[in-house]
């Protein structure tokens, strides 16, 4: 099995659409650490799982300094995002999202 690992860094804001008083329910930012892992039993055509540079693409390109709900279209959780990132990159199986130094939010796809 081979396993690759991104890791990258985006600057964003968001609000958080909830239910309950939050100061996160105002526009604030995050400097977002988002560790994406991708495996596969065999390589493509080019000697790769995924290029890593396709994975910047899809994922910091879109999201880096720019305001995460004009661009996705959930409420921008940290699990959410997770989720979504993961379904953006092809054999992508876990994603972590850490969006303060104490913070991170982890999304695995089921077996």
């Amino acid at each position: 099995m081979y396993t690759i690992t991104k890791r990258m860094e985006i600057s964003g804001a968001h609000i958080l659409s909830l239910d309950y008083e939050s100061k996160c329910t105002k526009l604030h930012g995050h400097n977002w650490i988002i560790t994406v892992t991708a495996q596969s039993e065999t390589l493509n055509h080019n000697g790769m799982v995924v290029d890593f540079t396709h994975i910047k693409q899809k994922i910091q390109e879109q999201l880096d300094h720019r305001n995460l709900n004009e661009v996705l279209s959930f409420n921008t959780t940290a699990e959410n995002m997770a989720r979504w990132i993961c379904e953006q990159v092809p054999a992508c199986f876990k994603v972590m999202v850490q969006e303060s130094e104490n913070n991170i939010a982890w999304y695995e796809k089921g077996k």
